[in-house]
């Protein structure tokens, strides 16, 4: 098959993973000849790949490890024993002072800037702050705060003192934030009262009594005056602080992030030290490409896990690019001119903004300078075939990056690198130290069919564990349940996959949400790919009612209608033709619904397992909370009707 982008002829000469493998020949002696033969050596040779990511990037040991990864056997997998480090050090260790390490928008103040003398200035005298605050090893600081430099700089703080970091986007309310916050009993919150959305302006500050209220374990409140004249924040600044970085162990806990709440209450998954700088320095710098001197632009709220990807840019010297507010205010091709704007040299993206900016026929490079550009990274659920072609038709020369992975490993587990061809509709593969692949229900692995995403070794930013449920090896583990029940040594993901001979990859959607029709499983995200390309379609889910006697059960498909569209009976057979045509007759729904919205959790993605279990009769209380929705009255059409 053709690709849709070849590998570029001088990638070992102008990409960060060319360097990377020449230094391999220089410094290891070691020679491949292709993306292949390299991702062979990465999960077969941990000990080997692993310490070249640490040597190649530079990491600092403050002492030095007694082995890389002594035992490999999961859970519990040891890494770097007897090594101490920090993740704050490296992320403030690379740029002259003069250079612009952190740029900010949002529509509640002006623009920000700090350049990396000012931001080194700042974590020190947030540092020097906790301290006074009582802040050590261990405690927890927790931040309902936007997307802005003063949460960059309480991270940062909060990390360089072996303190534990967690934070919610403050969108959230108080009931999801206190399900979150309340399991790691905080000793510091950081907060803000309010802030604008587009134009419209958020009070927040009756939320804020009430998390206040439920955290017993808070010591100190610290208010961020963001479209407000709070105190707190410039006090908690106002002494000088010398730079210190505690060294902690490997996997000392570095922040707890949280799952989405959609399955139950919050996971609180904790990543340490070790494991997301390791991490994070080979994504970034061998997949993203990113270097000294570039800027990342990637929007995301403080409450997904690309926030702390985005943060990490820091690590191989780039600056980050921040976003608070509507990122589709003004207008659709607002965060076009963000990239311009900064010289973004790579952009992330939802899989949904690109879709929307192809419908809308939006032609950036044309209409603006993004010639610093070199990658659009994309993820947060799947992009069509059709997304790929719009990106290598508007933006020539720009390598499309999508990607999969999650906050359990707080990275990608699949994606592309610029040593991987792009086809259209297909992940490039996956992840370098990432052993991905597909397995049947007996355990094996499968090429070319559907089966669950699992990954068969270890790598350093699987979680260190739950909090308050370790150790993770213990039977009862709730972490072990979660990864490690249906293949025993096994990390199962959770998605469904199917991986191509060449090893690309295509995610058919969640596991738990697949569609089992008549025995055959089928994926979710085959019938949006479908659908959402009819013209009178803006929006779908799809979900499946089992017949407990065996049959093919009852599948409903749900539409968002553009423009007032009417979902008449010739709507309906066009969309039924549509999907047998395209796909097969088993994924001809029984029944097409109109409904004002599709359920959507806040990081995008669908909800179809909620929806299922509201229309088999579950309570709503017990399936997911309003705060945890992109829109808070997206259930309501199915409470209603279940």
């Amino acid at each position: 098959m053709t690709p849709l982008r070849p590998v570029a002829a001088d990638v070992r000469d102008t990409t960060e993973i060319g360097r990377y493998l020449g230094w391999l020949a220089t410094h290891r002696g070691l020679d491949f000849e292709d993306y292949a033969s390299l991702h062979r050596w990465s999960v077969t040779d941990l000990d080997g790949f692993w310490s070249s990511i640490r040597d190649y990037f530079g990491v600092r040991f403050h002492t030095k490890e007694t082995a890389v990864v002594p035992d490999p056997r999961m859970p519990g997998t040891e890494w770097f024993p007897g090594a101490t480090l920090n993740y704050a050090e490296h992320a403030l260790s690379h740029r002259p002072d003069d250079e612009v390490a952190v740029i900010a928008y949002a529509q509640t103040r002006p623009r920000v800037e700090l350049t990396w003398a000012e931001l080194r200035d700042q974590v020190a005298r947030a540092r020097a702050g906790l301290k006074r605050l009582g802040v050590g090893r261990g405690d927890r600081v927790v931040a309902y705060l936007p997307n802005i430099p003063e949460t960059v700089v309480a991270y940062l703080a909060t990390a360089s003192l072996g303190a534990v970091w967690a934070s919610c986007a403050p969108e959230f309310g108080a009931r999801a934030v206190l399900d979150r916050f309340g399991q790691v009993e905080p000793k510091v919150l950081l907060t803000v009262s309010g802030y604008r959305y587009g134009t419209k302006d958020v009070d927040r500050r009756g939320e804020v009594a009430d998390i206040v209220a439920g955290l017993p374990t808070l010591e100190h409140v610290v208010r961020v005056a963001y479209g407000d004249d709070a105190t707190g924040w410039a006090e908690l600044l106002d002494q000088p602080g010398e730079p210190g970085f505690e060294p902690v162990g490997f996997a000392h806990p570095l922040c707890v992030l949280f799952s989405s709440g959609t399955t139950g209450k919050p996971k609180p998954i904790v990543h340490g030290h070790g494991g997301l700088l390791l991490e994070h320095l080979k994504n970034h710098g061998l997949s993203w490409d990113l270097r000294p001197g570039d800027r990342l632009l990637w929007f995301s709220t403080t409450a997904w896990m690309m926030w702390n990807a985005l943060v990490s840019g820091l690590l191989t010297g780039a600056s980050i690019v921040l976003v608070d507010g509507n990122p589709l205010h003004p207008d659709l091709a607002w965060q076009w001119r963000l990239a311009a704007e900064t010289r973004a040299t790579t952009l992330g993206a939802s899989p949904g903004f690109l879709m929307a900016c192809r419908k809308a026929d939006l032609d950036p490079a044309a209409d603006l300078d993004l010639s610093a550009l070199r990658q659009i990274g994309a993820a947060g659920s799947p992009l069509p075939a059709e997304g790929y072609w719009w990106v290598a038709d508007r933006f020539p020369g720009v390598l499309l990056n999508v990607g999969s992975g999650g906050t359990d490993v707080c990275s990608g587990i699949v994606q592309g690198s610029p040593l991987q061809p792009v086809q259209a509709g297909e992940i490039s593969g996956p992840c370098l130290g990432v052993d991905a692949q597909a397995f049947d229900e007996r355990g094996q692995p499968v090429v070319g069919e559907l089966g669950e995403l699992v990954i068969i070794a270890p790598m350093p930013s699987m979680p260190v564990g739950f909090w308050s449920d370790l150790p993770v090896t213990d039977p009862d583990s709730r972490y072990r349940a979660t990864y490690f029940a249906d293949y025993p040594g096994v990390w199962r993901h959770g998605d469904w996959v199917r991986f191509s001979p060449d090893g690309g990859c295509v995610i058919a959607g969640r596991s738990d949400a697949t569609l089992n029709r008549g025995g055959v499983r089928l994926g979710t995200a085959e019938f949006y790919t479908v659908v959402e390309e009819l013209p009178e379609i803006d929006d779908s889910l799809v979900v499946h009612l089992e017949d407990p006697a065996g049959g093919n059960g009852d599948l409903r498909l749900y539409v968002v209608l553009r423009d007032g569209a009417p979902l008449d009976d010739h709507l309906r057979r066009h969309i039924k033709n549509t999907l047998k045509s395209a796909l097969s007759p088993r994924h001809v729904p029984d029944e097409i619904t109109a409904v004002p919205v599709i359920p959507r959790n806040r990081t995008g993605k669908k909800l179809e397992l909620p929806v299922k279990k509201l229309l088999l009769g579950a309570r709503p209380e017990d399936v997911v909370g309003r705060d945890v929705l992109a829109d808070p009255t997206a259930l309501d059409h199915f409470r209603a009707r279940a």
